[in-house]
């Protein structure tokens, strides 16, 4: 893994290849939160260069005495997915619950037939949890961050986030396995 602080301090000073390392060390894991937010590839593509565009922008004011780079970078991420959301909502645009078939899977038909089933399970059932609880899901297992990162980004205690963890985590269990039950199985 790259020194990020390093990386960071020579963006902070101009260093394009630095910035286009960070770029590429994040964009995956930006990308993976912002589509499980948006539920749509191509809107999630959109979203996640204006992440960069605007991490850009800040870089300058990043100050490593505060969270953690990726918890400021998952905060900023998570303005961009809340101000695209605040717009459609102010303009009456509608906003689409789920796009599942626009993630992109490898693999057989059959596989990626059950993966997009999976995903789509998932996105209705985050639908049903709290706010934080599906925020905490996002930056733990989709993003990838620490709880210590996590808890930055949230602006939140690393006590709070384990509660809101085990809770959303208890929550989506009975929420996949009572759907799973209203599912006929063919024997």
């Amino acid at each position: 893994m790259p020194d990020i602080e390093a990386l960071v301090r020579d963006a902070q000073k101009g260093d394009l290849s630095a910035f286009a390392a960070l770029y590429d060390n994040y964009f995956d894991r930006v990308y993976r939160y912002v589509v499980a937010r948006v539920g749509n590839a191509h809107e999630a593509e959109e979203l996640t260069q204006d992440v960069f565009l605007k991490v850009m922008q800040a870089l300058p004011s990043f100050r490593f005495r505060g969270p953690p780079f990726a918890a400021w970078l998952f905060r900023v991420a998570h303005n961009v997915v809340v101000d695209r959301v605040r717009r459609r909502k102010a303009s009456g645009e509608a906003v689409p619950l789920d796009d599942a078939g626009d993630i992109p899977h490898g693999g057989s038909v059959e596989a990626t037939a059950m993966q997009a089933l999976d995903v789509q399970e998932l996105h209705r059932a985050l639908e049903r949890v709290t706010d934080l609880q599906r925020q905490v899901v996002l930056l733990r297992f989709i993003a990838g961050l620490s709880l210590a990162e996590t808890a930055a980004a949230m602006h939140r205690n690393e006590n709070a986030v384990k509660a809101l963890q085990h809770s959303a985590l208890n929550a989506l269990r009975r929420i996949m396995v009572r759907r799973s039950g209203d599912v006929e199985v063919e024997g």
